[in-house]
């Protein structure tokens, strides 16, 4: 477990570079807009690398050090990390293949666990690129819609997995944990009821849980493979998210006891996909990244406390739950009126803009991910990347606060 102490000597992250320095950034949250917009959509931290992981690279690059990956130190270390903070002392090693990122990782597991038309669950709204790369890979996504309470249903899910399974078709359910775009943290209760539900049903399921790291106080991290009734499951981790390392491509597919044999089958080539350069970075942010990740988990506490109180102040007919993790807060803006998003040809993408989002970019340039394409349930949302300085948070949603309803 970190040391809180030794983070508390970390200055916040998230107040180290200001407007200026980031608008000289060349990644797509900076560069997709104009120079007037502020963009809190895509998720891209503003924050400078951990230093450990900066000199890593440093010293990596001034030896050359730049050909093809091999070894398990990336395994190592998440199983490290994992025991160390969420007391998951069975993270096998020799259960593990490295991915490119987490999303190839899904593919390529589905494709281990599904045939072609199988059906694929998953808890809508929710993260806009499953649509997409389960529906490339030929199988069929099937929306069991998260509750009122912006949780799994679990009642919900149940009849989801058993209208499919009566139907004849294989499946699997794609979790999100924690959850993206909402930001709730699922609990062991209910992961325990989702594995025993999946069990029952024959559903395998693959856990995204690339948020896993950025759980923040009052709610605490379970991983879905240290749940009873999880062994022929799968995991997908990576440390991208919170050490904001989206540039540089690593993940870990992770099998449970049952599904060792099934990882087995990934064809090797897919080991091939991640670099070098980004297994060090991973690597790193785990083994030395603590006291770093410790220092921007308070600023982005801090920060979702200021954003409770912007929210309240200027945007206070919108719908906000308060979310137990990620840097990420999901915002109910049907107050503004701003009609449903157009129809379109094929998938919509996580840079598409309807309602709400297109709104407060036309009058506000706020650019925000909009709600539509994280599914059933979304079209009158945004989703809002607090991930950056306070001043910006607080220059943005005073912007959006100045937008008027919609006729």
């Amino acid at each position: 477990m970190m040391d809180p102490s030794r983070a508390q000597q970390v200055a916040n992250p998230l107040e180290e570079l200001g407007l200026d320095e980031l608008r000289q950034r060349t990644s797509m949250k900076w560069r997709a807009h104009p120079a007037d917009v502020l963009p809190l959509w895509v998720a891209e931290m503003d924050v400078r690398l951990a230093p450990p992981i900066a000199e890593a690279l440093h010293r990596t690059i001034d030896a050359g050090d730049t050909g093809y990956p091999v070894g398990t130190a990336y395994a190592e270390a998440f199983s490290a990390f994992a025991a160390e903070n969420w007391a998951w002392n069975d993270l096998a090693v020799e259960r593990t293949a490295i991915v490119p990122d987490v999303m190839m990782g899904v593919v390529e597991v589905l494709r281990l666990v599904t045939e072609p038309g199988d059906a694929v669950v998953v808890n809508s709204p929710v993260y806009a690129p499953f649509y997409a790369f389960v529906t490339h890979d030929g199988r069929q996504i099937v929306e069991a819609p998260l509750g009122a309470d912006g949780r799994v249903d679990l009642g919900v899910l149940e009849d989801t997995f058993r209208r499919i399974r009566q139907g004849g078709r294989g499946a699997a359910y794609l979790l999100c944990n924690p959850h993206n775009p909402t930001g709730t943290v699922h609990t062991p209760e209910e992961l325990a009821r989702i594995a025993e539900l999946a069990r029952t049903h024959g559903v395998r399921v693959v856990a995204d849980e690339i948020h896993a790291p950025l759980v923040l106080p009052g709610a605490r991290f379970t991983p879905y493979l240290s749940v009873p009734g999880s062994e022929d499951a799968f995991a997908l981790m990576s440390a991208s998210k919170a050490w904001n390392l989206a540039g540089l491509k690593a993940a870990l597919a992770i099998a449970g006891e049952e599904a060792a044999a099934d990882l087995a089958r990934m064809p090797e080539e897919v080991s091939h996909g991640p670099s070098h350069l980004g297994l060090i970075a991973h690597t790193v942010a785990l083994r030395e990244g603590q006291e770093w990740l410790g220092a921007l988990l308070r600023g982005l506490d801090a920060n979702r406390t200021l954003l409770r109180r912007l929210v309240a102040e200027h945007l206070p007919e919108a719908g906000f739950r308060v979310p137990e993790g990620t840097y990420l807060a999901w915002l109910d803006c049907s107050y503004l009126g701003a009609g449903a998003p157009a129809a379109r040809d094929g998938l919509a993408v996580v840079s598409d803009l309807a309602g709400p989002a297109q709104l407060f970019l036309d009058e506000a340039r706020v650019a925000l991910s909009s709600g539509h394409v994280f599914g059933t349930g979304g079209a009158q949302h945004v989703r809002l990347n607090f991930a950056t300085s306070p001043a910006i948070l607080t220059e943005a949603v005073e912007r959006m606060g100045r937008v008027r309803p919609v006729g």
